[in-house]
C-alpha cells in the first residue's frame, strides 16, 4: 500500500496529479513540467521531498562510524555542516548517494525514497563502534523551497539573517515557535533551502511558506520539474545514473571519495585498485544538435560502434533542446565528441563539459 506524505492533501487541494514514485503518492505535476521547471528557474517554487529517507546515528562513535560506512570525509564536518557522499558495496558498487548532517549530538542521513529501507538494513547490518541508528523517516516532514526568490520568502519566517547561513550549511531554529532544521541544500541548481519539520506541523509549515511567498508568486512544483532541473545541472539520480552496477569513478563523483581520510570505509579497497588499473567507461553529459529528445536505456553509437547507453534524457525546458547523460566507452567521452544515439529516429549529439544549465543561483 502507498504511503502518503504529510502534504498529501495539500497536493490534493492544488490540483496536483498523482502518481505512485517509491511506494509514495506523490504529486507529478501541478500546472504543468515546463511552467514548473521555469517557475524554479526565474522565480520560486516548493517540493514535498518527505518520502527522502531520514536515518539518524547518535553515540560517541558516530562520526567514526559513518566515516566508515560513508566514502566522504566526515570528520572534518563542522558543527551544523553537511556534505554529499556516497555509500558503497564492497565491489565498488554504490548503495546509494545521500547527504551527511553534522548536527548537535548526532548525524542524520538524508537517503533516496526507493533506498530507505535498503540503505537502513545495509547501515545495521555493517553497524560496529559505540552508535545507535534510527529510522526516522515516518516521523518527519520535508519541503525544498528553491529559485531565485527562495531567500526573500524564508526571511519573511525567520529571525535571524539568512544570508548568513551559507551553501551546504544548517540550522536547528524555530519558524513562527514551530522546531524546524533549515539547510541551503536542495537538487536543482538554483538558491534554496529545505525544512525538515515533525508531521503534526506539516500543514502549518506548508501553510506560512506558501503565505510568506504569495507576493513571489510561489507556487507548488511536481516529481516531473524535479527531474528536469536536476538533470540540467547533470545532477546524478540513482535507479538512472548510479546504482549497485556503477562506482563513483566512472560516475564522475571521485571528489567525493576521499581515499586518504583517516577511517578506512566499505569499498575503499576497490576504488584504489580501481584508480590504479584505470576505469573503462565513463559517465557523460550529452547536448542533442539537431532534433530529438534522448531517453532512458536508448544505445549509443560513435559512427557504427556502438559505445554505450543513455541514462537520463530529457527536452531541457531553459536551453529548448534535448539533453541526456549516458556512460560510454573511453575515449569516447571526450568533450566535442559527436555521438549518435539510437531512438525512433537516429538523434545527433554532442558530448559537453559540465552542467547543461550555467546560470543557476545557489550560493
Amino acid at each position: 500500500m502507498p504511503k502518503k506524505t504529510p502534504f498529501y492533501d495539500q497536493h490534493l487541494a492544488n490540483n496536483g496529479r498523482i502518481v505512485e514514485f517509491a511506494n509514495f503518492l506523490m504529486p507529478i505535476q501541478f500546472e504543468g513540467i515546463i511552467p514548473e521547471h521555469l517557475t524554479v528557474r526565474q522565480n520560486v517554487g516548493v517540493f514535498d521531498v518527505s518520502h527522502m529517507g531520514e536515518i539518524e546515528i547518535r553515540g560517541k562513535d558516530r562520526f567514526r562510524f559513518t566515516d566508515y560506512i560513508t566514502t566522504n570525509n566526515v570528520a572534518k564536518l563542522a558543527l551544523n555542516q553537511v556534505q554529499y557522499s556516497t555509500m558503497l558495496y564492497p565491489d565498488g558498487g554504490i548503495v546509494d548517494d545521500l547527504l551527511v548532517y553534522n548536527l548537535n549530538n548526532r548525524i542524520l542521513l538524508v537517503v533516496n525514497a526507493a533506498n530507505t529501507d535498503k540503505d537502513f538494513q545495509w547501515i545495521t547490518e555493517n553497524k560496529k563502534f559505540d552508535v545507535a541508528v534510527e529510522n526516522r523517516s515516518d516521523e518527519i516532514g520535508q519541503l525544498a523551497v528553491q529559485g531565485p526568490k527562495s531567500e526573500k520568502v524564508m526571511q519573511k519566517l525567520c529571525t535571524f539573517d539568512l544570508a548568513e547561513l551559507k551553501y551546504y550549511w544548517a540550522t536547528e531554529t524555530k519558524i513562527r515557535d514551530i522546531p524546524v532544521l533549515l539547510s541551503r541544500t536542495g537538487y536543482t541548481g538554483e538558491d534554496g533551502f529545505e525544512i525538515y519539520v515533525e508531521r503534526k506541523y506539516a500543514d502549518a509549515i506548508w501553510n506560512m511558506v506558501f503565505e510568506a511567498g504569495k507576493e513571489f508568486d510561489i507556487k507548488p512544483i511536481g516529481l516531473g520539474a524535479r527531474d528536469t532541473l536536476r538533470l540540467e545541472m547533470r545532477y546524478c539520480l540513482y535507479g538512472n545514473d548510479i546504482d549497485k552496477t556503477t562506482n563513483p569513478l566512472e560516475a564522475g563523483l571521485g571528489w567525493i571519495v576521499k581515499l586518504k581520510k583517516t577511517e578506512d570505509f566499505i569499498g575503499r579497497e576497490k576504488i584504489l585498485k580501481l584508480k590504479q588499473s584505470g576505469i573503462k567507461r565513463r559517465l557523460i553529459g550529452f547536448e542533442v544538435t539537431k532534433k530529438g529528445i534522448p531517453r532512458p536505456h536508448q544505445k549509443i553509437y560513435f559512427e557504427d560502434k556502438e559505445i554505450g547507453f543513455v541514462t537520463s534524457g530529457t527536452f531541457s525546458p531553459s536551453l529548448k533542446i534535448g539533453i541526456g547523460m549516458g556512460y560510454v566507452d573511453i575515449p569516447y567521452d571526450e568533450v566535442g565528441k559527436r555521438l549518435k544515439i539510437l531512438g525512433r529516429q537516429p538523434i545527433e549529439a554532442e558530448v559537453i563539459k559540465g552542467p547543461f544549465y550555467k546560470h543557476g543561483s545557489h550560493k
